[in-house]
């Protein structure tokens, strides 16, 4: 079992930076891929980032790429999401996620209570 709890969301002007902190309890996470998802009022859920359990791979939506960076601590337990550049669009609850195995490929296994951030136009 693994328990994650975010932190860092807030609000911010357009254009503003923040960054997320997921901290993760248990002696698996090292061996873990690890990734960030959010949701919008009235969207899905979708994927932002993820980053594989060594941190040598990382992939992005789309819609955040060159903005935001994912990385992590393995000796700390803790991945974090670093937003620049910051949209209103980019306003949403954000989830920690851990998934099933090292790579980022594997399925999303385990969810944080997730932290709001809300951007300002």
């Amino acid at each position: 079992q693994v328990q994650l709890v975010e932190s860092g969301g807030g609000l911010v002007q357009a254009g503003g930076s923040l960054r997320l902190s997921c901290a993760a309890s248990g002696s698996s996470f090292s061996a873990r891929a690890m990734g960030w998802y959010r949701q919008a009022p009235g969207k899905q859920r979708e994927l932002v980032a993820r980053i594989s359990n060594g941190g040598s791979t990382e992939d992005y939506a789309d819609s955040v790429k060159g903005r935001f960076t994912i990385s992590r601590d393995n000796a700390k337990n803790t991945v974090y999401l670093q937003m620049n550049s910051l949209k209103p669009e980019d306003t949403a609850v954000y989830y920690c996620n851990a998934r099933a195995g090292g790579s980022i490929l594997s399925s999303p296994l385990y969810w944080g209570q997730g932290t709001q951030v809300t951007v300002s136009s």
